[in-house]
């Protein structure tokens, strides 16, 4: 190998490791730090040199350096494997065509200036534009991706096997075409190539078009998401009312008999009937009690909520220590979500469980956050993937520039919901 092929090796593994790693950085919102870069170009550069020493097949090359990206999305940035590998297969993919692109042109062009100088520079302009185009495709691929700042990629596993379908095709016309040019090049050997280069951009396009499709379908979720979020804020605002309405005509009732029993107690007191007229007042105070919220927190939309979801949950033994401060900028409607899907998880969970059935909610101020814990008996095993309910919660704490975290441990599961209410 002389020095122009070594120098064009370098300068494209560090190209590719750069451009790899920066993709999938942006593309799964994970930062990618200095060290990673560095790494990755020594993953590349000694699946290169195994390469040339043991001569190893390109493909296989080219498949141990997918399996290195993935192993950065997992390891270093953080990404779940299937992620990361969808992440890894399209960047892959991508700047594979990038160059297959370029190499049809090469394969026209080059037979026709070998042996001459100008052929380094051509080469040397021709890597530039594979990064060129690579780099372009990454921004389109971005940009259809585009949800906002504040939206995730969810099941992004669906790329998957698109993107393998295209990575496998690509890596098939590499092999079968761009090998060793032909000793005889004529318009056939051309209109060959050309027809490839076609084929190729009708790949980038095709991809392009199916992750703009899979940014419309993510979209489709979110929406799916908030309006069941909506429809369990509206449910329980119904609950609210209904309550209140039956609250009040008992209360308005209880208004207007009130001179018939300060009469009647009046009058057994009045007569010496001392032990009627104990007897009588509990009878009121009960009444009076059957006319107050079993829980006060400080919100009734939270007590109507915990009244009505606890108050049919007779099997559970149930505790609630809450007390929301005034101070809280939390929207009532953020709350109905909130508390009702922790509720009616927790209480399906508690429903599962054999030995103990035992709920408790707690909530606790620090400074300028409010924590609030939702713990329930569950029975032995890992966490579930995650639901619509607790997806519903977490974008209601993160409205708040909050935070979830579940826990599960020896038949205890723990929901801590974290919300800013300065």
């Amino acid at each position: 190998m002389d020095y122009f092929s070594l120098c064009l090796n370098l300068f494209c593994l560090v190209g590719q490791a750069l451009m790899h790693l920066a993709f999938v950085s942006r593309l799964t919102g994970k930062r990618a730090k200095v060290r990673h870069f560095g790494l990755y170009v020594l993953a590349l550069s000694g699946v290169e040199l195994f390469s040339a020493l043991l001569a190893i097949n390109a493909l296989v090359s080219i498949g141990a350096g997918l399996l290195a990206l993935w192993a950065m999305g997992c390891f270093a940035l953080g990404n779940r494997p299937s992620v990361s590998l969808t992440a890894a297969t399209i960047a892959v993919y991508i700047f594979q065509c990038s160059f297959g692109l370029v190499n049809s042109v090469e394969s026209v062009v080059f037979p026709g200036v070998l042996g001459s100088p100008l052929l380094y520079l051509l080469v040397f302009l021709a890597a530039l534009a594979a990064f060129g185009i690579c780099a372009g495709c990454y921004m389109l691929a971005l940009k259809a991706l585009s949800l906002g700042p504040s939206e995730a990629l969810p099941h992004m596993g669906l790329l998957l096997v698109p993107g393998l379908f295209a990575f496998g095709a690509e890596l098939y016309i590499l092999y079968t075409a761009y090998g060793v040019l032909p000793a005889k090049f004529g318009p056939e050997e051309a209109g060959r190539h050309m027809a490839l280069m076609v084929l190729q951009a009708a790949g980038l396009g095709a991809l392009l078009c199916a992750l703009y499709a899979y940014r419309h379908l993510c979209r489709g979720f979110q929406a799916q998401a908030a309006l069941q979020s909506l429809t369990q804020a509206a449910e329980a605002q119904r609950v609210y009312i209904t309550e209140a309405q039956k609250r009040y005509e008992q209360t308005r009732s209880f208004r207007h008999d009130v001179k018939n029993h300060l009469a009647l107690l009046d009058g057994l007191l009045g007569g010496g009937k001392l032990e009627e007229g104990r007897e009588y007042l509990k009878k009121l105070e009960t009444v009076s009690e059957a006319l107050s919220f079993p829980y006060q927190t400080g919100s009734p939309v939270v007590d109507i909520l915990l009244g009505e979801k606890l108050g049919l949950a007779e099997d559970i033994e149930t505790e609630v220590s809450l007390v929301l401060p005034k101070s809280c900028r939390v929207d009532e409607p953020d709350l109905c979500v909130i508390f009702a899907n922790a509720l009616d998880n927790a209480l399906s969970a508690c429903r599962l469980a054999e030995d103990r059935r035992q709920l408790r909610v707690t909530g606790k101020r620090q400074g300028d956050f409010f924590m609030l814990t939702f713990e329930n008996s569950c029975v032995p095993g890992p966490l579930a993937p995650e639901g619509t309910g607790l997806s519903n919660i977490r974008a209601a704490a993160e409205k708040y520039r909050g935070a979830v975290l579940t826990e599960k441990a020896d038949g205890w599961f723990s929901l801590c919901v974290l919300l800013d209410i300065s």
